[in-house]
């Protein structure tokens, strides 16, 4: 209960709305690789994830891989979709084995219908989504791709101040598509912080100071 109450979908719910809820919800372990949905299948169902990383994207016109999204513990995916009633607008897929709650859109509408704050937390969930989209799109805009592979770090530790090492949470081909570059992009970008004394060791980055990336990602 704890890790859905991290979710805004869920954070501010009554105990009963949550119970109702989640009536005929299970928890259930996916491998690495599984297809959990596809890009215009009916949007029966949406998740929250327990444990591990899933990626939301869709196949542009050249049949290339464009990430919009990678979700991890305590995040919802696919609400809005199972909440019109229409299609996935994206495929999602597991990259880690994961631990997810999958919920029916049935009785996601039928809470909402019956439970009024179960459509405010909705909204509340939603615009937290739109709110990450437009980061990405001004990271896109106004960031450099170093940047943003800097900020992508030290968005995986906590601390500001001082030398740490940081776990890459997914493989490299993610997050290139994740910070929307190329791979080969993202291995140069690796190479040129290595100027600003970060060091990449297969699934994990040595970081000198955390103050100097900052100090790049505030580059104009």
């Amino acid at each position: 209960m704890g890790t859905l109450r991290l979710a805004p979908i869920f954070r501010s719910l009554a105990e009963e709305t949550l119970d109702e809820l989640l009536l005929s919800a299970r928890p259930r372990q996916y491998a690495r690789g599984k297809t959990l949905f596809v890009q215009n299948e009916p949007a029966d169902c949406f998740y929250v994830v327990l444990e591990g990383w899933v990626k939301i994207f869709r196949i542009n016109p050249n049949g290339e891989e464009a990430v919009i999204g990678v979700f991890t513990r305590g995040q919802s995916f696919a609400e809005a979709a199972a909440f019109t009633g229409g299609e996935f607008p994206a495929t999602g897929e597991t990259v880690t084995d994961c631990r997810l709650l999958r919920l029916e859109s049935a009785r996601l509408i039928a809470t909402i219908k019956k439970n009024p704050e179960m459509g405010l937390a909705m909204l509340a969930s939603t615009s937290q989504h739109l709110h990450m989209l437009i980061q990405q799109i001004e990271q896109l805009k106004a960031q450099t791709g170093v940047q943003r592979v800097a900020e992508f770090l030290l968005d995986q530790t906590s601390s500001r101040v001082g030398s740490c090492m940081v776990q890459l949470p997914y493989d490299k081909a993610l997050i290139a598509g994740r910070l929307g570059i190329k791979p080969e992009s993202l291995s140069r970008a690796f190479k040129r912080l290595r100027e600003h004394g970060v060091d990449i060791q297969q699934n994990h980055a040595v970081i000198d100071e955390l103050r100097a990336l900052q100090k790049l990602i505030d580059k104009d």
